[in-house]
Order: structure tokens, then C-alpha cells, then sequence
């Protein structure tokens, strides 16, 4: 069976969906592009059935990344079990492309999407999946009216991403992440790099979803009370300007802006650019997520790589923890379009993905995914994504607050934009922050 690369058309208009993304993603930040494509095709009739042996079904990925693999995936799968497997990828946002699906009666059989968009799709069109034995494996699944739906991918975390060998370069001493968990401690290593000569250490991604979709989302997910401060906000009493977790992280990232190796031109700085000087040393650090190793190893990387909570001057522990958790969720089709067989066949391949040999090196050593299983070894995990297995194995994730607008990265992400390139101070990027929330509708869940 040939390979199936396809690339949807977008003929509905609506909001840019988040996560995590995360897409357009938020969680894993990686696909949060819009755009379209000419559609195309090849194999045959996604909506054919028949017995064991001839049984097509369709999978929708939203991770771009990771796209070559599962096409090599599919072909290998169906080979082996006869199932006809068929793998989309759409750069349109997530929400909008299977809105498009659904109206035209043509949904995917297995469908990726973020955590939000499992909320609100599960309902009417998501099969019950609580008897399945990868359920007993993973504390990540997400269930809706006491049904589990959503079949965790794998774990993704946020924070610093460093290069543990080029910082060791300048200072002659062993970095240890734990030495630098305040800014003040944090700035002083700036500092030290600086005099040493790495001019430049720091990097920052310019792009919306990295801006807005993580680095403003960690302001809402390290409060007490997550869902009682976005409801703050949303009434206009949330007093962002003031709040200790904005000023403690935007204090961060001050460092982090200044520092930054495109700082004259940091809007015009280049994701691409920003992995390679990471990647090769001649910066030390950049928020991001494990996500980003598929851009960082293109390039001559550094193996003594990894991830760090972003440093704070907080008296509570936000400062040793990760920001992650699930990473996007498979759901399979409820609808008529969808029948018993192709159900069954897509039952069969996600467990296939957790309890057989090569379903699990598949997640773990083709994808460079965290897995969300218990039952899943994990040795041959990339740098970054072996730091977020041990937060998570440690218990140190924050929980990713799962219900952003669509549109919040896209509206508050071109308002940190100006405040990356000067353009408005901090109080003025509160003020917009604060204009968002108090004129959008809070996701309902």
C-alpha cells in the first residue's frame, strides 16, 4: 500500500483552535500554522468495511512533526494486519478542520486532537472506550458523563530548555537546574555566561503560540485557584497588573528578552535559527517543550540537553515543576458513517499502540513521545523528553489548563508580540490580556 500524504481543504471559517497545543495546536505548539492545502488522495474508499481482512479506517494526526512517521507507520500496520490505514494531516486549526469533516458526513475513524477539543466533541460523536484494557495503564485518559473518550498520545512539558555542555563551556563548572530555580540566581548565571564570553545566551520564539498559548497560559496555570482567576478575569476583577504570578514570570522573561540573541529584531527571529543556535551552543536557553527536539535534532545538537522549570522568585514551588501533562487524545468516531468494524479495527490499533512491542517503539523511539503508560519502557528517549519523564514520574507537572478560547493565542499572542518588540510595556500587556478576557466567552466544560 502506497503511502497516503494528504493535505485538507479548509471551506469553513472559524476561530483558531488552541489545544495545547499546543496545534493550529497549543499544547505541543508545533502546528499552529493556518492554512490550506489542495486536497488529495490516494488509496481506496475511506468509508469501506468489510470483514477482518478488509477493513479500511482513517486517522487524522495533528502533530506535523511526527507525520513522516506515521505514514511509515500505516504502511507497515497494514501490512502486517490487513487493515487498510489511511493517515491525514491538516495544517488548518484542529476545531475548524473537523467541523468540515463532520458537516460533510465524512469524519475520521480515529481522530487526534487537543484535550479541549475532546470536551467538546466527545458527547456526540465519541465512542466509550472505559472497557479497554490500556485504560488500567495510564492516569492521563480523559473521560466525559463518566465515560473515558480520550486516549492520551503521550505527556508533554513546557519551561527552559537548555545546553547543559555549552554553559559547562564558559563556566568550567557542572550546571546543575536546581542551583538557578530563582530569577535572581537565574540572572546571575546570564551574567556569568556573558562575561565569559557567550554574548547572547538566551533565545525567544516570536511566534504566537509559544508567546500566548504557553508562556501567558503558565500565569493562569501556577494560581491557586485556576478556574476562579479566569473567572476573575472574564468579570474584569482579575487585576492581571498585580497578580504575583504575572509579575513573577514576566520577570523571567524580561531576562529572557534581554539576553536574547535577536533582540534588535525579535520579531523577525526565525524558530528554525533560534533550534540551531540552542541545538549547537552558541545560546544556552529558550522556553519551549519537549516538542521542539523534532526541530533541535536537524541540527549538530548537543546530547547533554534538557529542561528546567522556569526559574522564579516564588516562595511556593512552581519553580521545580514542568508545566504538562496529557498531549493530545485520540477519539474514535461515534456516527453512522462509522461502522462496527472500523470501530473495532481502530480499538484494536490504539491498543496495539500500548501493549505490543512495536506499537510501543513506535510511540517511544520513532516519535520521541513521552508515553502516557505505565506499562510502557521508555529507554530510548530523547534528551528533552527524558527530562519530562522524570517531572512526571516525580510528580512535578503542573496541570495544563485544557479550556483557552480558540482564539486566545492568536488575539493575546499579537499582543505579547508588541511587548516582545517594544512596543507597549508590561502594563500595557496586562491591560490587553485583560481586555481578551473580559470581552471573550470562557470555553464551557
Amino acid at each position: 500500500m502506497k503511502k497516503k500524504i494528504v493535505s485538507m481543504l479548509l471551506v469553513t471559517a472559524m476561530a483558531v483552535s488552541m489545544t495545547a497545543c499546543g496545534s493550529g495546536d497549543s499544547d505541543s505548539g508545533n502546528d499552529s500554522g493556518s492554512g490550506s492545502g489542495e486536497e488529495s488522495k490516494s488509496g481506496g474508499d475511506s468509508g469501506s468495511s468489510g470483514g477482518s481482512g478488509d477493513v479500511a479506517i482513517t486517522i487524522f494526526n495533528s502533530k506535523s512533526e511526527i507525520q513522516d512517521q506515521f505514514e511509515e507507520m500505516a504502511e507497515e500496520y497494514s501490512e502486517k494486519t490487513g487493515v487498510d490505514v489511511e493517515v491525514y494531516y491538516s495544517s488548518d486549526t484542529v476545531a475548524a478542520h473537523l467541523a468540515t469533516k463532520y458537516t460533510g458526513g465524512d469524519p475520521y475513524t480515529l481522530s487526534m486532537v487537543d484535550a479541549k477539543d475532546v470536551y467538546s466533541l466527545a458527547e456526540e460523536h465519541a465512542i466509550d472506550l472505559s472497557n479497554e484494557d490500556w485504560v488500567k495503564n495510564t492516569d492521563y485518559a480523559i473521560s466525559v458523563n463518566d465515560k473515558v473518550v480520550g486516549f492520551p498520545v503521550c505527556i508533554e512539558a513546557r519551561g527552559i530548555i537548555y545546553n547543559a555542555e555549552a554553559i559547562e563551556k564558559v563556566t568550567g563548572k557542572e550546571f546543575k537546574p536546581e542551583d538557578y530555580a530563582t530569577t535572581d540566581a537565574f540572572e546571575g548565571l546570564l551574567e556569568e555566561l556573558v562575561a565569559g564570553g557567550m554574548e547572547t545566551p538566551t533565545a525567544v520564539m516570536k511566534e504566537d503560540w509559544s508567546l500566548a498559548g504557553h508562556f501567558l497560559s503558565q500565569v493562569y496555570e501556577e494560581q491557586e485557584d485556576v478556574e476562579g482567576y479566569i473567572k476573575s478575569l472574564h468579570e474584569g476583577k482579575g487585576d492581571l497588573a498585580n497578580n504575583e504570578k504575572w509579575n513573577s514570570l514576566m520577570d523571567t522573561f524580561d531576562l529572557l528578552k534581554k539576553y536574547n540573541y535577536a533582540a534588535s529584531s525579535a520579531i523577525a527571529a526565525e524558530r528554525e535559527v533560534s533550534e540551531q543556535k540552542l541545538a549547537e551552543g552558541e545560546v544556552a536557553f529558550m522556553f519551549g517543550g519537549n516538542w521542539d527536539w523534532a526541530q533541535i535534532n536537524a541540527y549538530d545538537y548537543s546530547e547533554k540537553m534538557g529542561m528546567m522549570p522556569v526559574p522564579q522568585n516564588m516562595k511556593d514551588d512552581a519553580n521545580t515543576k514542568l508545566v504538562g501533562g496529557g498531549s493530545k487524545y485520540f477519539f474514535i468516531d461515534s456516527s453512522e458513517n462509522t461502522s462496527e468494524a472500523q470501530q473495532q479495527a481502530a480499538k484494536d490499533f490504539l491498543n496495539w499502540l500500548v501493549s505490543d512491542a512495536d506499537g510501543n517503539k513506535f510511540m517511544t523511539e520513532k516519535c520521541n513521545l513521552v508515553p502516557a503508560y505505565k506499562n510502557i519502557k521508555a529507554d530510548a528517549l530523547d534528551p528533552l523528553s527524558v527530562s519530562v519523564k522524570k517531572y512526571a514520574d516525580e510528580g512535578k507537572l503542573i496541570d495544563n489548563y485544557n479550556y483557552l478560547p480558540d482564539d486566545h493565542y492568536s488575539v493575546c499572542g499579537a499582543s505579547f508580540q508588541k511587548y516582545l518588540a517594544d512596543q507597549t510595556d508590561r502594563a500595557g500587556l496586562a491591560a490587553e490580556v485583560e481586555k481578551y478576557w473580559s470581552s471573550t466567552t470562557p470555553v464551557k466544560h
